[in-house]
């Protein structure tokens, strides 16, 4: 029987179901902790057990509203440090500001890196994330960082949907290694849409490279956010053809009216992971199916305690 004698398992506010489902993966409880707001604004921060000399790991992806959520992980981090504890790991399932990883145009910021930083400095010693928008985003640290990938969890839930007759469609050129990767272990063929953004949150579908006539279509991407670029992105795969559009993506951020966009569209089904709190009414939209990264981040946080590989999970 496996034992955690030295582990302890947090939660912010973030995503707390997730967070309660890891702690169930490992057969522990999440240890006790008070993270409220006070009337300003303000976070506070209390510890209310003992973790000096614990292995400490604090599950919070900087999810909206992200600077709330990132002050609520750097706070708790600075709590732990200062409680003796004696290793941190911030599990960050979802990193916010992932996608200002680099500078675009003149006098602009890499708030990526801002981030890590950030986290270096409140006292983290180590960070696990999943599917960063960018990889490069590990090298910002100067902490060991374990990058997990939720590949595993989404390609079943694609295989119920697309057998033969299914091709895997990258949404923009940035996209296709992943959209490759996916296409390559469900023995399909690859499409990739060439589009061009506009502003943040913008973009417009140019034309179709690959052939989706009579297949089901399955766009793969990292993030979902208004759907605005995913539900155009449909549309301009049945107008090629395709019998069925799904999608599929690691971090479910669905901002505005993302999920009337979703509905709106010639979508079949929007698969999406655990790794952001849905709101209710993303949560409740007939298209959205959520499945849980639960026992992934568990199984990592498991060998990350004991010292084991965690490459070698996805090998």
């Amino acid at each position: 029987m496996q034992t955690f004698k030295n582990m302890k398992l947090f939660s912010g506010n973030a995503n707390r179901l997730l967070a309660e489902a890891i702690g169930k993966a490992l057969g522990i409880p999440l240890g006790e902790c008070e993270v409220k707001q006070f009337s300003d604004g303000e976070t506070w921060v209390e510890i209310k057990e003992n973790v000096r000399g614990m292995d400490v790991f604090v599950i919070q992806p900087t999810s909206a509203p992200a600077n709330h959520h990132m002050m609520e992980l750097l706070i708790m981090i600075d709590a732990f440090k200062r409680a003796s504890a004696d290793r941190i790991t911030a599990v960050m399932p979802y990193y916010g500001y992932a996608r200002q990883e680099r500078k675009v145009q003149p006098r602009t910021p890499i708030s990526a890196k801002l981030v890590a930083d950030l986290l270096t400095a409140a006292g983290a010693n180590r960070i696990l994330s999943m599917d960063l928008h960018a990889g490069q985003i590990q090298g910002f640290f100067n902490i060991p960082f374990d990058h997990l990938y939720s590949m595993p969890v989404l390609l079943d839930a694609i295989r119920e949907v697309v057998q033969t007759d299914g091709v895997v469609v990258a949404p923009d050129a940035g996209g296709a290694e992943r959209a490759r990767a996916f296409a390559k272990r469900l023995g399909c063929p690859l499409a990739m849409i060439d589009k061009r953004r506009s502003a943040p949150n913008v973009s417009e579908v140019m034309h179709l490279i690959g052939d989706v006539q009579g297949r089901r279509a399955v766009i793969v991407d990292d993030i979902i956010d208004t759907a605005g670029t995913l539900s155009q992105a449909a549309a301009a795969l049945k107008k090629e053809g395709a019998t069925a559009v799904f999608a599929c993506c690691a971090h479910g951020v669905f901002s505005g009216k993302a999920a009337e966009t979703i509905m709106a569209s010639p979508l079949e089904q929007v698969i999406v992971t655990d790794t952001i709190a849905l709101r209710r009414e993303v949560a409740t939209c007939k298209k959205v199916l959520v499945r849980s990264v639960a026992p992934i981040l568990a199984e990592a946080i498991r060998r990350i305690y004991q010292s084991d590989s965690v490459s070698s999970l996805f090998v």
